[in-house]
């Protein structure tokens, strides 16, 4: 009986210690990559990747976005980075705080050296006002960026706005005057913050029209802008993405469902000739 006891508390162990050496493992994959694309780039890569994980004892979704713990480690990694030193920043991310975002769209800026933003598949929101922030935008060209309207809970601040509009101070509740009021005040300032990020790479005049499509609300908050809208409107955008950022992606892979919804044989295949 105490040799089937210690073979439970065996293979216990085992279980346990399996996926935190494959984490471990993997983590040791990521930092090679990220030194190989540092050393073909001679750059300094941060990266910025924000999946929906699973928590395990109740298998609800755990949504990561970007939070004041980023931006406090993105802006210390640029401040450990020489003046003269291009950086590369990995983004996928469904966005985030204001305020964490925009604290990095500044350091960004502020950084004397080229930094590009590379996005494999998307950057939406805050992400978005990440790439604007740099130099290059380099995309999948399937990847998106996205609006960057401000949201207030559940609201988007450009219908609140709408709202007063539409039926008048007279005819709407304290709480929804309210509501419009920070809805005005939040859409200007992110307006403002876009601008002054915008007006360094193009005149005023354009930057003023692109802060206000960005900001307006015309599209809904998940509308994906694709690589050839973003050309259409004068941005410095590029599809060249390297190899290597693909590979980076692997290392971070979305949590295994019981039931996996994609699934194909993971190796390229060549076009066969016809007869």
């Amino acid at each position: 009986m105490e040799f089937f006891f210690n073979i439970i508390w065996l293979l216990f162990i085992v279980y346990t210690l399996i996926p935190i050496m494959k984490q471990r493992k993997i983590e040791t994959e990521r930092l090679k990559t990220i030194k190989k694309i540092e050393t073909m780039r001679n750059s300094r890569v941060i990266t910025m990747i924000h999946r929906q994980e699973s928590l395990s004892f109740l298998g609800l979704p755990l949504t990561r976005y970007i939070n004041i713990e980023d931006s406090e480690e993105i802006l210390r990694a640029i401040r450990l980075t020489p003046d003269d030193m291009d950086i590369d920043i990995v983004l996928h991310t469904p966005g985030g705080l204001v305020l964490a975002a925009e604290q990095i769209a500044r350091a960004i800026q502020r950084h004397p050296a080229k930094v590009t933003v590379f996005v494999p598949h998307y950057a939406m929101s805050g992400g978005t006002l990440l790439a604007l922030a740099a130099d290059e935008i380099v995309m999948d060209e399937n990847a998106v960026l996205g609006p960057v309207d401000p949201q207030l809970g559940n609201y988007p601040a450009a219908s609140l706005r709408r709202v007063l509009e539409q039926k008048g101070v007279d005819k709407v509740d304290d709480k929804t005057l309210i509501l419009a009021d920070i809805a005005e005040k939040a859409t200007h300032q992110v307006r403002e913050n876009v601008y002054r990020i915008l007006k360094q790479k193009m005149d005023e005049e354009k930057a003023q029209e692109l802060a206000r499509i960005f900001t307006e609300g015309r599209w809904t908050h998940d509308y994906p802008i694709n690589y050839e809208e973003l050309v259409d409107m004068g941005l410095k955008v590029s599809t060249d993405m390297p190899r290597e950022i693909y590979n980076l992606m692997k290392l971070y892979p979305q949590t295994i469902q019981r039931r996996p919804s994609v699934q194909y044989v993971p190796v390229p295949y060549k076009t066969r000739e016809k007869e």
